[in-house]
């Protein structure tokens, strides 16, 4: 006996990587927010920096963090699986590949930060890099993700 997925789950289920990955977009723009906030306590003279260390932005930055990379990975390979489910085969094309490249940059860019917390400034800039570099990614991302999305609400009938 095989199992199927009843057609309102596969249906549906398609929406819930564009709605996630629109959720981490955002925080991404928080986790930048709070890496400049940690750039200049770092830089901050010392009353000023007594004030900004109440903050807890570091703190809060690698909670942010961690978050992102395990909604990434997560949502990445969510879905990949429901593209797969509903359609028997991957796309490969550019909104695939810069997403499995994004996730492995954020992996990396997270492997960086035991060194970055000994000082090590070239950890530090490489992480900066990477996440920068990461965050023009995901706005290119949320353009054809959108495409993709306004092609699957088409074959819906919905638009």
């Amino acid at each position: 006996m095989s199992f199927e997925i009843p057609e309102a789950v596969k249906t549906y289920s398609q929406f819930f990587h564009p709605v996630l990955m629109w959720v981490l977009l955002g925080l991404t723009i928080y986790a930048l927010y709070l890496g400049i906030g940690i750039k200049r306590t770092r830089e901050a003279d010392k009353d000023t920096r007594k004030e900004l260390v109440k903050k807890k932005f570091n703190t809060r930055h690698y909670q942010i963090g961690s978050v992102l990379l395990a909604l990434m990975v997560a949502g990445t390979v969510g879905g990949m699986g429901v593209t797969y489910i509903n359609n028997g085969k991957l796309f490969v094309q550019p909104h695939l590949l810069v997403g499995l490249s994004m996730t492995v940059a954020i992996a990396v860019s997270a492997s960086l930060v035991p060194l970055m917390q000994k000082g090590n400034a070239i950890a530090r800039y490489t992480h900066i890099s990477i996440n920068l570099v990461l965050l023009g990614l995901f706005g290119w991302q949320a353009v054809t993700g959108m495409q993709i999305v306004q092609k699957l609400l088409g074959l819906m009938g919905v638009i």
